[in-house]
């Protein structure tokens, strides 16, 4: 049990991350629409979690995919639902604020 919680919460490789900010990522945040007005990542785009399934096409040709949120918990699930249809591009970029620290280095 343990194995799996620390696996959905395991620690972002900051080094991939920074790399594919770089090379124009395509910054997804997962939190609400309210979440995402009070603030996010210059340039990301607001996906709510619940509303990825129905798109799926915006995802299709990204060289590369961060998906964040408020912990991780939702940017988690919202990879394993990419990867479940197919995308293998798709970085975790943990907390919001994390990916904001990253893309301003």
């Amino acid at each position: 049990m343990f194995g799996i919680l620390k696996s959905m919460f395991a620690s972002t490789d900051n080094n991939e991350l920074k790399e594919a900010i770089k090379n124009g990522a395509f910054l997804v945040d997962v939190r609400t629409p309210s979440e995402f007005a009070s603030g996010s990542v210059k340039g990301a785009t607001n996906i709510p979690l619940d509303k990825i399934p129905g798109q799926l096409a915006k995802f299709k040709n990204r060289k590369s995919i961060v998906v964040f949120c408020l912990s991780g918990g939702r940017s988690s699930q919202a990879k394993r639902i990419l990867e479940q249809n197919g995308f293998q591009n798709v970085i975790n970029g943990g907390t919001w604020e994390n990916v904001k620290k990253v893309a301003n280095e």
